[in-house]
C-alpha cells in the first residue's frame, strides 16, 4: 500500500487539504469544529506526513492539533513550496492548487516531521522577537536623534527613546522570569552560559529559537542555524561555499557568541587564529567558530555537562 501525504492550505477562515496519491481534496473551517473534523479523518488515513506552510500564526492552531493528535506533522517554509510549486510548473494559485502542491511537495521531499513548541516555549519566542523589535526601534530612534536638528523633534526622539528602553526592562524582566522560573530552563541557560563567549541574550535567544538544541547531529545543527555550508558548482566550473537559509535569529547569535569567544574563550580563540594562518579570510574564519560554538552547545546540552576548559 502506498504511503499517503497530505497537504493543507492555512488561510483565516478555511482548510484546504489535498490527499496524495489518490487525489482526495476538502476543506473543513479554521476553528474548532473544523479541526476536529480535519484530525478524525487524518486519523482514518494513517498518514505517512502531512505538511502545511509557515503562515504567519494561522498555522499554530492547527499544527498544534495535529501534533496533539500524534500525527506526523511538518510545518514548511512557504519559499520552499513556492520554488518546488514553480519546478513542477504549476502556476496558478487558489487555495485547493496550494493544498495540491504542499502535497506533492511532502511526497517528493519528505520533510521531517518535528515537534510543535508548547505554549511556555512560543511564550518565550515571541518575548524575545519582541526584544529584538524593541532594539531595533531603539537603534533607528537614536539614528534619527543624531541627524536631528529641531530641538522639538530631538525631545519628541528622546521622550520615545526613554520609553523604548523602559519597556526593553520590562521585557527582559519577563524573560528572566520565565526562564529562572522553569527548572529545565534554568538548568540548560546555566550550562549554556558556561561556555567563554555565551551569555544570558544568546542562551535564551537559542532556547526560544532553537529548542532542538541537545538532541541534534552536527549537520543538523549547521544547517538549522543556517551557518551550513552549499556547494556551487556546474561542470567544471567551482564557485566559493556560502552559508544560506536558516533561523535568522539563532545565525545572529551565534555570531555575535562567536566574535567574543575568539577574544575570551581559549580553544576557540586559537582555532581562529589557526584559521587565519592557513589563510582563511576572517569571515570564513568567524563563520567556522560560529559553527564549532553551537556544536559545542549541542554537545554539552546532550551530555547535561557544563564547559570544560581543556
Amino acid at each position: 500500500m502506498d504511503a499517503i501525504y497530505v497537504g493543507v492550505d492555512v488561510s483565516k477562515d478555511r482548510l484546504d487539504v489535498h490527499v496524495r496519491p489518490g487525489g482526495e481534496a476538502f476543506v473543513v473551517s479554521r476553528d474548532d469544529k473544523g479541526l476536529e473534523e480535519l484530525v478524525e479523518r487524518l486519523r482514518q488515513l494513517s498518514p505517512a506526513l502531512v505538511a502545511l506552510e509557515a503562515t504567519g500564526g494561522f498555522e499554530i492552531m492547527v499544527a498544534a492539533a495535529i501534533t496533539g493528535a500524534a500525527l506526523p506533522l511538518a510545518v514548511v517554509n512557504p519559499a520552499q513550496i513556492r520554488h518546488f510549486a514553480q519546478a513542477v510548473g504549476k502556476r496558478a494559485k487558489t487555495d485547493p492548487v496550494d493544498a495540491g502542491v504542499i502535497a506533492h511537495f511532502a511526497e517528493a521531499v519528505k520533510p521531517a516531521p518535528r515537534v510543535v513548541p508548547d505554549e511556555a516555549v512560543q511564550l518565550l519566542g515571541e518575548l524575545v522577537a519582541r526584544r529584538r523589535q524593541i532594539i531595533d526601534m531603539i537603534v533607528a530612534e537614536r539614528n534619527r536623534e543624531k541627524r536631528a536638528t529641531n530641538v522639538r523633534v530631538r525631545k519628541s526622539l528622546a521622550r520615545h527613546i526613554a520609553a523604548l528602553e523602559k519597556e526593553l526592562h520590562k521585557i527582559d524582566g519577563d524573560i528572566d522570569t520565565l526562564v529562572r522560573g522553569s527548572p529545565v530552563w534554568r538548568a540548560k541557560e546555566d550550562l549554556l552560559v558556561s561556555v567563554p563567549g555565551v551569555g544570558k541574550i544568546i542562551a535564551r535567544t537559542l532556547l526560544a529559537e532553537l529548542p532542538e538544541l541537545g538532541t541534534l547531529g552536527r549537520r543538523e545543527t549547521a544547517s538549522l542555524a543556517g551557518l551550513a555550508p552549499h556547494a556551487r558548482q556546474s561542470g567544471h566550473w567551482r564557485g566559493k561555499s556560502m552559508i544560506a537559509g536558516g533561523r535568522a535569529p539563532v545565525r545572529s547569535v551565534a555570531f555575535m557568541a562567536a566574535l567574543v569567544a575568539t577574544r575570551y574563550n581559549p580553544p576557540l580563540k586559537d582555532f581562529y587564529k589557526n584559521l587565519l594562518h592557513l589563510g582563511k579570510p576572517k569571515m570564513v574564519a568567524l563563520i567556522a567558530v560560529a559553527r564549532k560554538l553551537l556544536t559545542i552547545l549541542n554537545a554539552i546540552l546532550r551530555d547535561n555537562r557544563p564547559w570544560q576548559n581543556a
